[in-house]
């Protein structure tokens, strides 16, 4: 255990600032497995998760808790994902 003060702020921020990074990734992952179970049926529901799933992407890497080039590589198979669901109609 850290001795010093500033020390055990940190160790206490650092976990705080795991857990909520912790709930956005999960957040992420749970959009992509619903994005992912959508079928061609309803392709206007896919595109809604779909801005969704980019536009947390997004806030996830303007935050700092994704790397940017991942969320972009993230966002272009999402892209691509969404065009073979909806060229396969």
């Amino acid at each position: 255990m850290a001795n010093v003060h500033a020390a055990i702020k940190a160790i206490r921020k650092s976990t705080r600032k795991q857990v909520s990074n912790q709930a956005v990734t999960s957040e992420l992952k749970t959009l992509w497995r619903k994005l992912a179970q959508s079928t061609s049926k309803d392709a206007a529901q896919a595109k809604a998760l779909a801005q969704t799933l980019v536009s947390q992407w997004d806030r996830a890497a303007s935050a700092g808790v994704v790397p940017k080039g991942r969320a972009n590589r993230k966002k272009a198979r999402i892209a691509s994902f969404l065009n073979k669901l909806t060229q396969s109609r």
